[in-house]
């Protein structure tokens, strides 16, 4: 069989990717670092169907991508080109994109702290008997971390922040936690940012929920009603709070004034004479308390007549007792 020249690979790439921009309208751009052969190709197994994954050097893809957009006039597709900074990869999708984005994460493969590796994340390790003979310290001494003989092994005493994210693996922590058989890291291809249909955003807005949805919905409308309210513009969302306003300004006008309106004679009237409406009060209150406030109105009472009736006894008592 003969092996393809180079621009022969160029051109069969450029075809298929051109290809997959007319089918597909929605496209995850992911991040491939630290992914090996066989892990992609189960992402690819995870993920036939609806999506197909596309890999390539970031220089034929834009080119691809340009040479699209100028075929077809779709502009939008150059929204991708700033996206494809370093080891980056395609998956083209017709399915749902939040449920494509969670089965990519579901291929993520346990890696050891290679030296010279970029810690994605802190590395603890925690006490315990590790099972290394006493020989074995001096990897733990240069690490500063304390430790204890028991039982003829080594045992860490207490919990140890080993690496910190962002810092670079030494060789004495890639010894120590290879020792220790432990994989910190874990790698799989991470969504860093989805195009659909000449859309660009985060992969942060796939998890947001009609809860989150509301939330924010109604952050706005309370910075509309604010706005509305300050510059008195009139609104459907600052109509309410300007009724209000008005009317507490009116009312507050009749209040200092012989000017009055059936809404402000109440409130007259209550100024004037208070007890006139602390008598009609108490009913409310009872009947708003229900059957069980009544109930225990009803005992105090009885209990208020029969320590008032013990009272009256005790002076006769006193007196046939003397």
């Amino acid at each position: 069989m003969v092996k393809p020249t180079k621009a022969e690979r160029k051109t069969t790439y450029d075809g298929k990717l051109c290809k997959m921009l007319d089918i597909y309208s929605q496209i995850l751009v992911v991040a491939a670092d630290n992914v090996g052969s066989n892990q992609l190709q189960n992402i690819r197994k995870g993920l036939r169907g609806d999506s197909v994954v596309l890999m390539g050097k970031n220089t034929m893809m834009k080119r691809s991508i340009r040479a699209h957009a100028d075929k077809t006039g779709n502009n939008a597709i150059l929204n991708l080109i700033p996206l494809l900074v370093g080891n980056v990869g395609l998956i083209f999708t017709k399915g749902d994109l939040k449920e494509v984005s969670e089965e990519v994460a579901k291929y993520k493969v346990g890696a050891p702290a290679r030296v010279g590796l970029v810690a994605p994340i802190d590395v603890i390790v925690p006490p315990g008997n590790t099972g290394l003979d006493p020989s074995q310290t001096s990897f733990f001494q240069v690490l500063n971390i304390p430790t204890k003989i028991n039982k003829g092994t080594v045992e860490i005493i207490t919990p140890v922040e080993l690496i910190k994210k962002g810092d670079k693996v030494g060789s004495s922590e890639s010894a120590l936690l290879s020792k220790l058989g432990i994989r910190p890291f874990s790698y799989g291809l991470i969504v860093h940012s989805v195009y659909d249909n000449g859309s660009v955003f985060s992969p942060d807005v796939l998890q947001l929920t009609e809860d989150d949805l509301v939330e924010k919905f109604a952050a706005g409308v309370s910075m509309v009603t604010s706005l509305s309210v300050a510059l008195a513009y009139p609104t459907l969302a600052a109509a309410p709070h300007m009724f209000v306003n008005a009317y507490k300004n009116v009312l507050a006008i009749a209040l200092e004034t012989d000017f009055s309106f059936r809404q402000a004679e109440q409130v007259k009237e209550y100024l004037k004479d208070p007890s006139k409406f602390a008598a009609a009060a108490a009913p409310v209150a009872a009947a708003a308390g229900g059957p069980a406030e009544v109930a225990k109105e009803e005992k105090k009472k009885e209990e208020v007549e029969e320590s008032a009736e013990e009272s009256d006894d005790e002076p006769m008592m006193n007196l046939f007792g003397d």
